[in-house]
């Protein structure tokens, strides 16, 4: 079958033939038809995420939408190794799968799956996020942070902070429900960047915040926090919820800032929230997407074209497609 595949760590993935995956032990063969190309699916490529085993060579893709043999329409994850969601066909347990609802096609169901069980887990399962409480989206510019927004939203927050680099990829999610922008420029060669940002975020926080989802950690978050300690009442619980390290910087975390503030800080991702609470977390975002409440950008690109496109940037959501992908009627989706 055709596939993506990986044969070394730090190498991008080649289009080919590999080979069949044969159902057993109770794991269903699935027909791929659509696959979002996410951070996750790229660490666990590239054997630096947590989870990724580095057995080689493999196919990547960690989810995806396809067939069952019954001809069932659904989203899996996490299928089983060697065999990835960036090909024709993979094997997934059943108990890792959700079904797409008949209003959400195809393309939109695998860009949105990876992005809402992001933020459905940090929200609603490690901040057990409350209606009327403010959010900070740290990284927002990204398609987990657009979607981030927009659940929140839903979700009754009453105010949405975004923070990132790009000022005006920021100011766009005000039309998905963003109320605060704040950019920032943390740059070496911008030695006052950090205290800007410090000052806005106090400035902001002094009024209110509950939640923070940060994707980017680093200089960003450690600054978030600090801004914490000092603007935040006395003995307010902010729930800070680290799901992505898109900067790639460790971070020095300042002892005082913990003793002075009741910050909680507490990751989310695998392993730190249970697996059929990720899917349900999916499961809601799809219902959201289907009430034509959610929107994302997305481009779809064939999977031969993977030797190309594999480092395309996060936005608009690149999806690979295999087999021809249901569509949607939907006005407003890709």
């Amino acid at each position: 079958m055709k596939a993506a595949i990986v044969t070394a760590p730090g190498t991008s993935p080649i289009y080919g033939d590999f080979k069949e995956p044969v159902p057993h032990g109770g794991l269903e063969l699935v027909t791929v038809t659509a696959a979002a190309l996410s951070n996750l699916t790229k660490g666990r490529a590239a054997g630096t995420h947590y989870s990724a085993d580095n057995q080689y060579p493999f196919v990547p893709g960690v989810d995806g939408v396809g067939t069952t043999a019954e001809g069932r329409r659904i989203y899996f994850a996490m299928p089983e190794a060697p065999f990835g969601a960036l090909a024709q066909q993979t094997l997934v347990d059943p108990r890792h799968t959700v079904a797409v609802p008949d209003l959400l096609d195809d393309v939109t169901a695998a860009a949105i799956a990876n992005p809402g069980m992001s933020c459905g887990g940090a929200l609603v399962e490690r901040a057990r996020f409350q209606p009327g409480e403010t959010v900070l989206i740290n990284g927002a510019t990204g398609s987990s942070g657009t979607v981030a927004v927009q659940v929140a939203k839903y979700l009754g927050a009453r105010k949405v902070i975004v923070t990132g680099r790009n000022l005006a990829e920021l100011e766009k999610l005000r039309d998905f429900g963003a109320d605060i922008v704040i950019p920032f420029d943390l740059r070496p060669e911008n030695p006052q960047g950090v205290r800007h940002f410090e000052q806005a975020l106090i400035a902001e926080f002094e009024r209110g915040l509950d939640v923070v989802v940060d994707y980017l950690w680093g200089t960003s978050a450690r600054t978030i926090i600090v801004a914490v300690a000092r603007a935040v009442e006395d003995a307010h619980p902010v729930r800070f919820i680290q799901v992505g390290e898109a900067s790639r910087e460790p971070v020095e975390l300042p002892a005082a800032a913990l003793r002075s503030s009741a910050i909680q800080i507490m990751g989310s991702g695998l392993k730190s929230v249970a697996f059929p609470k990720l899917l349900e977390a999916i499961r809601q975002t799809f219902d959201i997407a289907a009430q034509g409440k959610l929107d994302l950008e997305t481009t779809a690109v064939p999977l031969s074209t993977v030797g190309e496109t594999w480092n395309a940037p996060g936005r608009p959501r690149l999806v690979y497609t295999l087999a021809q992908p249901l569509v949607a009627q939907i006005e407003g989706y890709v």
